[in-house]
């Protein structure tokens, strides 16, 4: 798959897939004799495993990180393991920081509704 392909179906820009690349998130991309991109099933595995992340807040450093020990071999697979547990951990805390927020923002906007409410009936009160 080629690189318009590959930003098409994950909705990443272009110049955000080579960024990956460069920087060593993606393993390097197999280059076609025109020196084209071709994509593999396995490139694609990366993208969507990198992108998930990403939009869960982990840092690219872990990621480069994480994508450095998976390289290594199998022998990195409890560093590997440790990593993704402190970052499961700290996307937990977010999370429960995400919903304290949301909470509170529910409270407020309920006594707005309430408010608008009250206002509401006492114009119908006084109109009649």
């Amino acid at each position: 798959m080629r690189m318009a392909e590959v930003s098409a179906k994950f909705g990443l820009s272009q110049d955000t897939l080579r960024y990956y690349e460069r920087i060593g998130l993606i393993p390097q991309v197999n280059r076609n004799s025109n020196g084209i991109r071709e994509y593999t099933e396995d490139n694609l595995n990366w993208v969507e495993f990198i992108k998930c992340m990403r939009n869960a807040g982990l840092p690219i450093e872990a990621l480069i990180e994480y994508v450095r020990l998976f390289q290594l071999g199998e022998q990195t697979e409890e560093a590997r393991k440790e990593l993704l547990v402190e970052q499961r951990e700290l996307l937990a805390g977010r999370i429960e920081e995400m919903q304290q927020t949301l909470e509170r923002l529910d409270t407020k906007i309920e006594r707005y509704e309430q408010t608008v409410r009250k206002k509401e009936q006492s114009l119908q009160r006084s109109s009649e």
